[in-house]
């Protein structure tokens, strides 16, 4: 199994959500257990053998990927979600969108001081979101270890918004 063979498993669609995008589809690489399991193998790499407290994933394909990673490394799971969607006290920041803006949140107990954490998400594009995560777990006092997407859109420049943080990207177009 290969980086090769996930690259040629991302299937391309045209035109969607909208006009102008080519969407990157990960499903193929879910369908399929091996592709998934090294898919997760590669992203649990990227932590470098450092003691992983707990995983956080980004809504909402991003919880497929880093469940898997944390079930892999020992560590907690936790989710940053859209708006609205966490049940408990939240932490919460806006970031911008190329038509608007969204804000995720974290629950206030989630992470605690000083815990070690990898971010995880399919896909690294503009990295608006990513940039708002990394604020939250800043703003919460977690060591961020890094942040490991499966796709990075390296033509959009995302990771520049993400320094001095380690970015891994498994694939990258």
């Amino acid at each position: 199994m290969s980086r090769e063979a996930l690259m040629a498993a991302v299937r391309d669609v045209v035109d969607f959500p909208k006009p102008g995008i080519v969407f990157k589809d990960i499903t193929p690489i879910l369908a399929d257990g091996a592709l998934f399991r090294e898919s997760i193998t590669l992203l649990c790499e990227t932590a470098g053998g450092a003691k992983i407290d707990k995983v956080v994933g980004i809504d909402a394909r991003g919880f497929i990927f880093a469940a898997a990673v944390a079930d892999r490394l020992g560590a907690g799971f936790v989710p940053i979600r859209k708006k609205g969607k966490l049940p408990w006290k939240t932490r919460q920041t806006a970031y911008s969108l190329e038509y608007g803006e969204a804000i995720v949140e974290l629950h206030l107990d989630a992470v605690k001081p000083g815990e070690s954490i990898l971010l995880v998400d399919d896909l690294l594009a503009t990295g608006g979101t990513a940039a708002a995560a990394v604020k939250l777990l800043d703003e919460l006092g977690a060591n961020l270890v890094g942040i490991s997407v499966l796709i990075e859109l390296e033509f959009l420049s995302g990771r520049a918004k993400l320094a001095p943080h380690v970015v891994s990207a498994i694939l990258g177009y």
